[in-house]
């Protein structure tokens, strides 16, 4: 797969609104969920993020809209620097990103460099029955993985398996309208609870930087 290596060289070969799309919006709890590779390009990563965001974390997702061939659409998250996205990640304390990878086992891969809050998020999901590893090419342990350029520098990156996502939605090809099944529920559920017990325990993170 062809790696660009920002994002004007990614801009410089595909149109918004029809090779990909961005949505967002702010939130309250200094907690930003991400799917940096939405859409059609890891299929079903936005709508868990967006379901997980609520109404009280802020939400971003870039999402890839073509009828075919949205792997084109990929750009690391190492090297992700999309502007909106900068921006949203340094107002806030710390992200969640929102990944899909191609194993056939149902499993959520946890990488990130925020220990606190992978633990919190792997204990939830491993209470609701879900298997959790990690992934032994996917750690996102880099500095400039866009998980971990918050304002504390750290934060967690979930990838889920093909598998598992269609668990969560039936067909994860199916397009921008995915099924949500009881799957759906236990696993935005977990991550939400994991998400409020980290900010009961740290309340100095709610606060997220308005401009």
């Amino acid at each position: 797969m062809f790696e660009y290596q920002d994002f004007q060289s990614f801009k410089a070969q595909h149109k918004a609104g029809v090779d990909y799309q961005i949505r967002a919006r702010n939130g309250v709890s200094g907690i930003l969920l991400m799917a940096p590779h939405g859409g059609r390009i890891e299929p079903g990563t936005a709508e868990i993020a967006d379901a997980v965001a609520g109404k009280e974390h802020a939400f971003y997702t870039f999402s890839g809209i073509r009828k075919k061939r949205n792997r084109l659409l990929h750009v690391t998250s190492r090297l992700f620097d999309e502007p909106r996205a900068l921006d949203m990640v340094r107002r806030v304390a710390a992200i969640v990103a929102i990944h899909g990878c191609r194993q056939a086992a149902p499993v959520v891969y946890s990488g990130g460099r925020h220990k606190q809050l992978r633990r919190r998020i792997d204990g939830a999901l491993t209470d609701a029955g879900f298997s959790v590893g990690q992934h032994p090419k996917l750690p996102g342990l880099h500095p400039t993985n866009i998980c971990n350029r918050g304002r504390c520098g750290m934060g967690v990156q979930l990838e889920i398996s093909a598998g598992l996502r269609h668990e969560i939605f039936g067909d994860p090809k199916s397009g921008q309208k995915l099924p949500k099944t009881v799957v759906f529920r236990a696993f935005v559920v977990a991550v939400r609870a994991a998400l409020s017990e980290y900010l009961n325990a740290h309340p100095a993170s709610i606060k997220e930087v308005k401009k």
